[in-house]
């Protein structure tokens, strides 16, 4: 799980500071890998190696959003609906997020293999992206 303080200015013209939160569970991440051919490691390597600027940006946008919600009090919960992305979407901080990510490839690859769950060792799995491109 990756916690991000983002500051924004909302649409009312206030600076806020907020902390948003981004996280993988293991399911998740293996519906996303059975979901795709080859599964999504391959996926984002044929994209960059196409270099598809279309669909880096799509990955990027999906992974982002997939991966935002709301970490209960107690810690026991960890809540994502599409209304609830929606709302994250139509922040200032989700641009500044998305910017930050699609303009820096070295925060990129930070985000994404930290919003990746642990295996059972504790090892984290990263996503094998070259930051050379």
């Amino acid at each position: 799980m990756i916690k991000k303080t983002i500051t924004y200015t909302d649409y009312n013209g206030n600076e806020r500071t907020e902390d948003f939160y981004f996280h993988l569970n293991r399911a998740e991440l293996m519906e996303m890998e059975l979901s795709q051919r080859g599964g999504l490691i391959a996926m984002i390597d044929r994209i960059v190696a196409d270099q598809d600027g279309e669909k880096i940006i799509n990955v990027f946008k999906d992974l982002i959003l997939r991966s935002y919600g709301v970490k209960t009090p107690d810690g026991k919960r960890f809540i994502k609906s599409e209304e609830l992305r929606r709302e994250f979407e139509q922040t200032e901080a989700y641009s500044i997020l998305f910017t930050e990510l699609a303009t820096n490839t070295e925060e990129a690859i930070a985000f994404f293999n930290k919003i990746i769950p642990e295996t059972e060792s504790g090892e984290s799995k990263e996503l094998p992206v070259n930051s050379s491109n």
